[in-house]
């Protein structure tokens, strides 16, 4: 059935050009008539930076190096996996005339979407190079280890597009998954070491990077672009591990209960 879904998608024609004009129209529209464009999608990292070093740095002292640096990069990857997923609960409703009305196979519609986001993580990941290299300064800086935000990024996208699958599908047949939600992603924000000493996170919830596949991301993110190092192979490997388990089972649900959204919704 997960295999079907698969070669249906394999099998049709121009689905590159397909999936990057419907990103790019996606993407358009949720600036349009912005006059900053663009930069909005920097502005909100922007003002989370401004207020959690206020509250961590100068009134907790957390006394992290590089401290603005530290969280910009585990803000536009917290931003990425909550906008990818709190805006694809609804989305086999609220796009249902794409595959209603057309040929395009629902996992087109995710994928999209989340290439839409994709856009704005790599434009606050240029700005966040930008901002550690020449402003902040930190004690290291990039070198070639930055290249492993690739496959760190492959592994946050495919955690971000099972978690969207998984949620979307839920909603079709209960609809209370919206607010369970945004609990749940309040309460993984602060069990993420997006604030914190990586050293006091580890210290209050050992083993918790392993179990928490965002927090192995974004300790490796910080690894690879502060300290230009490389990244911690087996905390990938297991962050890796979950997104193929979760993105198997996001296929199943869309299988069986995406085929019946048009329907119930």
């Amino acid at each position: 059935m997960i295999v079907s879904i698969l070669t249906d998608w394999f099998k049709r024609s121009n689905k590159s050009e397909r999936l990057w004009l419907l990103a790019k129209i996606e993407f358009k529209l949720r600036y349009y008539e912005n006059k900053l464009g663009l930069f909005w999608a920097l502005i909100k990292p922007l003002m989370d930076i401004a207020i959690y070093y206020v509250v961590f740095q100068v009134i907790m002292k957390q006394n992290i190096p590089a401290f603005a640096s530290y969280l910009f990069i585990g803000l536009i990857i917290w931003n990425f996996f909550l906008e990818s997923t709190t805006g694809t609960v609804q989305i086999l409703n609220t796009k249902k005339y794409l595959y209603e009305y057309s040929n395009m196979n629902k996992l087109e519609i995710y994928v999209s979407t989340l290439l839409s986001n994709s856009i704005g993580f790599f434009f606050n990941f240029i700005m966040f190079l930008l901002f550690f290299n020449f402003i902040e300064r930190g004690t290291s800086h990039s070198n070639l280890q930055t290249l492993w935000i690739i496959p760190l990024f492959i592994n946050l996208y495919m955690l971000a597009l099972a978690t969207s699958l998984i949620i979307s599908n839920i909603y079709v047949i209960a609809k209370d998954i919206t607010q369970i939600w945004q609990v749940f992603t309040q309460v993984l924000f602060f069990l993420s070491p997006i604030l914190y000493n990586l050293d006091k996170f580890k210290e209050a919830l050992p083993t918790f990077d392993y179990l928490n596949p965002l927090a192995g991301i974004i300790i490796n993110a910080r690894k690879i672009t502060m300290e230009g190092t490389s990244p911690d192979l087996k905390l990938f490997m297991f962050d890796f591990g979950y997104a193929v388990l979760l993105l198997i089972f996001g296929l199943f649900l869309l299988n069986k209960l995406g085929s019946k959204a048009a329907e119930k919704l």
